[in-house]
């Protein structure tokens, strides 16, 4: 007896300390969360910041180059000078000079390459893009993944709740009778024997349920103690068909996205590299100020300023450079095929994820089924055991029986409807639907 009631009270306690202050976390409040702060959906985001920044035309090499530069000097010098047949000489005679200078480069063509350059900077940019929705899909499934847990391990304990409520009111029906001389006191102990097993497995359920919570709080990125009850409603997307969903997925499924962008590029990958065959063209433009102050008396000029404006439009063509264009486009045109093949095995294993995920979505919807008539026979059993064994006309172990069945009977249903709801984000994910529908 001091078993059963060190038990009893170990549930008493930790059960209100669990649920005080509890508040319903709702599905749509949980993607607000986790799309707000996630760790990992905020590293992806920045990525794309990156790969933004990059696409920008400030990174395009479209734009000109303006350089400054400017230089003085001042020097002193002896000199001799013979004019006009006349001898002349300075000694220290101190000279300075100086000049600024404004440069302007751009480059008018460079065959293509910075064109297809830009161009796969855009094509990273849409990538990325492409990757936070991957990294969003890929966090929220792992999101509903705990949090259905939550709810199935909600729903458990609360069936486990019940399942001691009826052991504890069997205990007292076996302890009357035993004091009344209607049964014997085997009754009593078996009755105790399943208050201990009931409470156990409360208290298990109960500390898994905690576990999961902080799963849960860990993937939404926020404080670890925080406590919630779960939504336990499941709604499932109506009419899905086979068909459509690998329509959907050829067409939506993100990794089939991802690695067409990398075909993009590879596709200017070599066209960069077949850039290096034709010329540049470039333009230079100067604005310059020069000044000088030569005090040598033999001089002509002892002061001179110039400023004036110098434009030259350069050509280059590297005719051969030692065959590493042609290594370039060859090593361009090989990575190429390497992303085709990824994209087929991509394909492929698409193909397969949906035609996997459909079969385990199905056989889940049936199993569910399934599992929601037992329950029912289960109950219209264990009601009509629980009337008998009021009357005397069973025994408290063919009553335990009939407990046990139902209660088993309720936790494989619980456990099918979340099996099946999660088979069936599992399949919306893969054809590229999950973030168009309702949870």
């Amino acid at each position: 007896m001091k078993s059963i009631f060190y038990t009893l009270f170990l549930i008493l306690l930790v059960g209100p300390l669990a649920n005080a202050q509890d508040q319903m976390l709702t599905k749509e409040e949980a993607i607000d969360l986790v799309l707000e702060n996630n760790l990992d959906i905020q590293v992806a985001r920045n990525t794309k910041l990156i790969d933004d920044n990059n696409a920008d035309i400030l990174n395009s090499g479209y734009l000109p180059s303006v350089t400054g530069n400017a230089s003085g000097s001042i020097d002193k010098q002896n000199s001799e000078a013979i004019i006009r047949g006349e001898s002349l000489s300075a000694n220290g005679v101190e000279n300075r000079r100086y000049n600024a200078a404004v440069n302007v480069n751009y480059t008018l063509f460079d065959g293509l390459g910075r064109y297809y350059t830009y161009k796969s900077f855009q094509e990273r940019s849409e990538q990325s893009e492409l990757e936070v929705r991957q990294a969003i899909e890929n966090t929220i499934l792992q999101l509903f993944t705990v949090y259905y847990e939550a709810a199935r391990l909600t729903e458990n304990t609360n069936t486990l709740e019940q399942a001691l409520e009826i052991s504890k009111d069997r205990l007292k029906r076996a302890q009357y009778q035993f004091e009344f001389g209607q049964n014997t006191g085997l009754d009593v102990l078996n009755a105790e024997v399943d208050i201990n097993t009931d409470s156990i497995n409360l208290l298990n359920s109960r500390q898994q349920l905690r576990n999961t919570m902080r799963d849960l709080n860990l993937i939404l990125n926020r404080d670890l103690s925080s406590q919630f009850i779960a939504d336990t409603t499941v709604n499932f997307v109506p009419e899905l068909q086979m068909e459509n969903m690998f329509k959907e997925a050829k067409l939506n499924n993100v990794r089939l996205q991802i690695v067409e962008k990398d075909i993009n590029m590879g596709i200017n990958d070599i066209r960069i590299a077949k850039s290096g065959y034709l010329p540049t063209i470039g333009l230079t433009g100067t604005y310059g100020w020069n000044e000088s102050n030569n005090a040598n008396p033999n001089s002509f000029a002892s002061f001179n300023t110039s400023t004036g404006i110098t434009g030259v439009v350069n050509l280059t063509w590297n005719l051969f450079d030692g065959g590493t264009t042609i290594t370039g486009i060859k090593n361009a045109k090989i990575a190429y095929k390497n992303q085709e093949i990824a994209k087929k095995q991509i394909q492929l294993e698409v193909e397969r994820d949906i035609r996997n995920a459909w079969d385990s979505y199905t056989n889940a919807l049936y199993v569910l089924e399934v599992q929601e008539k037992n329950l029912q026979t289960n109950q219209n059993n264990f009601n009509r055991t629980d009337e008998r064994y009021k009357l005397g006309q069973v025994t408290s172990i063919e009553f335990r029986q009939a407990q046990l069945n139902l209660l088993n009977a309720e936790l494989a249903k619980s456990q099918a409807k979340y099996n099946a709801k999660l088979a069936e984000l599992q399949m919306l994910q893969i054809s590229g639907q999950l973030l168009n529908v309702d949870f």
